[in-house]
C-alpha cells in the first residue's frame, strides 16, 4: 500500500501552529518522507511548509532525492571544501525563515544543528519544540504499520522457537545471541530491533549486557528480543529454566505470568494508560514482590522500540485503536534473577489484538 507522505506532512504542518516544521534524520524522516538517511558529522534537515518540501544536503546524499521525485523537494545543497552553514544560510533566506516560526524536535535535533540555524538569524523566539507532537502523531498505527510488525513478530518467534531447541546449560549467553541472530536472518529478518540474553543473577538486570556468563542449570535465561521488517520491530521476552527452579523462582514467575495475563485481559480502547499498568502492578502487589517491579508496564512500539504510548502510572492517555505497544512487567531480585514476559498487543474498536503467541508458561 502507497504511503501519502503528503497528507502526513500536511496534518503535521498544521498541528504544529507554525510556518515550517523541520525534521532531522531517524525514524521521524522516516514516517514523514520515506527518507534513510545516515546521521553522522554533515547536518541533513528536512524542511516542510506551506510552499513545499526542502532539504538542507550535503552532495553526496542528494541522490536519494533524485530517486523521489514525489517529493518535488528543494535542495539546498553544500559540499564537504564549503561547509554546511551556507546552505543553512540560503534556506533561511529562500524559505524567509528570520520571521517564521520553526517548529523542531528537541528530542532529535542536535545543537549543531541548532547552532547554525541561530547563525543563519533563526531565534530562540522564532523556535517551538515538537518532540511530543511527532510521537502523538506516529502512535496510531495503520494497517501497513501493523502488519509490518506482525511480520517481525512471526519471524522473532520461528527464530526463538529453533534457538530454545537448539540451547543447552554450558552455552555463553553470546553463544546463544548469535544463534538468535542467526535463525533471525536467515528468516529475512531486516535488521535486529534488539537483543538482550542473560543468564542467572544476571537476569535480575532489566538493561543488563549479554557477555560470556555461562548458563547454569536451574537458572534462569531471560531473553529479550526482536526482529524487524520493513523498519518496523518486534520487541518479546520470554524466560526460561532448565533443571528444577527453586520455589521463590517458581512463585516470581507466578507473579508475572499472572500480571502479564491480567493487563492482556483489561487493556482496550477507553481506559488510560496509568489503568494497565495499576491492574498488572495490583498482581505483583498481591503476590509480595511489588518492590521489584521496577519499571513501568510498557511501551508503544513502532518505528522506534520505545516511542508513545507509555504504560505506566501517571500517564493519562486514552487508549485508541491503532495504537501498539508491549504488556512486560516483570520481578529482579538482586543475587537470584529476574522474569519478565513481554508481548506485543495492538489496540482494536473493542479490545486488543495480540500479536505474539509464543508460549508464556515457564
Amino acid at each position: 500500500m502507497a504511503i501519502d507522505y503528503q497528507a502526513r506532512l500536511d496534518a503535521l504542518l498544521e498541528q504544529s501552529e507554525a510556518d515550517i516544521v523541520a525534521i532531522v534524520p531517524g525514524e521521524n524522516m522516516v514516517y514523514f518522507t520515506g527518507l534513510h538517511f545516515h546521521i553522522s558529522e554533515r547536518p541533513i534537515i528536512g524542511l516542510y511548509s506551506k510552499e513545499g518540501l526542502s532539504f538542507i544536503i550535503p552532495e553526496l546524499e542528494v541522490t536519494k532525492l533524485d530517486v523521489r521525485p514525489d517529493l518535488e523537494a528543494r535542495r539546498f545543497a553544500w559540499s564537504d571544501q564549503q561547509g554546511y552553514y551556507p546552505a543553512f544560510l540560503d534556506a533561511a533566506v529562500n524559505l524567509e525563515m528570520v520571521e517564521r516560526t520553526l517548529a523542531m524536535d528537541g528530542q532529535t535535533m542536535r545543537v549543531f544543528e541548532w547552532l547554525a540555524f541561530k547563525k543563519a538569524g533563526i531565534s530562540s523566539r522564532n523556535g517551538v519544540d515538537i518532540g511530543r507532537l511527532l510521537l502523538t502523531m506516529r502512535a496510531r498505527k495503520a494497517d501497513d504499520e501493523v502488519a509490518n510488525m506482525k511480520k517481525a513478530i512471526e519471524i522473532s518467534e520461528d527464530a526463538l522457537e529453533a534457538t530454545i531447541a537448539w540451547a543447552k546449560p554450558g552455552m555463553t549467553e553470546r553463544e546463544i545471541a548469535e544463534k538468535l541472530t542467526s535463525e533471525m536472518t536467515e528468516r529475512g529478518s531486516q535488521g535486529i530491533a534488539f537483543m538482550l540474553v542473560l543468564t542467572g543473577e544476571k537476569s535480575g538486570l532489566p538493561h543488563g549486557n549479554t557477555g560470556d556468563r555461562v548458563w547454569g542449570e536451574d537458572e534462569f535465561l531471560l531473553i529479550d528480543f526482536g526482529a524487524k521488517y520493513n523498519d518496523y520491530p518486534a520487541d518479546i521476552t520470554r524466560t526460561f529454566c532448565v533443571g528444577e527452579p527453586t520455589d521463590q523462582m517458581k512463585a516470581m514467575y507466578d507473579a508475572v505470568y499472572k500480571a502479564n495475563k491480567a493487563a492482556r485481559e483489561f487493556a482496550k480502547p477507553g481506559v488510560t494508560c496509568e489503568e494497565v499498568d495499576r491492574v498488572a502492578r495490583q498482581v505483583i502487589d498481591d503476590a509480595g514482590l511489588g518492590e521489584y517491579f521496577i519499571h513501568r508496564l510498557g511501551h508503544g512500539l513502532g518505528l522506534s522500540v520505545h516511542e508513545l504510548p507509555n504504560i505506566v502510572e501517571g500517564d493519562k492517555t486514552v487508549l485508541e485503536p491503532g495504537m501498539v505497544f508491549t504488556i512486560e512487567p516483570g520481578v529482579y531480585i538482586p543475587q537470584v534473577g529476574g522474569v519478565r514476559i513481554e508481548d506485543n498487543v495492538v489496540v482494536t474498536e473493542d479490545g486488543i489484538d495480540v500479536m505474539t503467541s509464543y508460549p508464556r508458561e515457564l
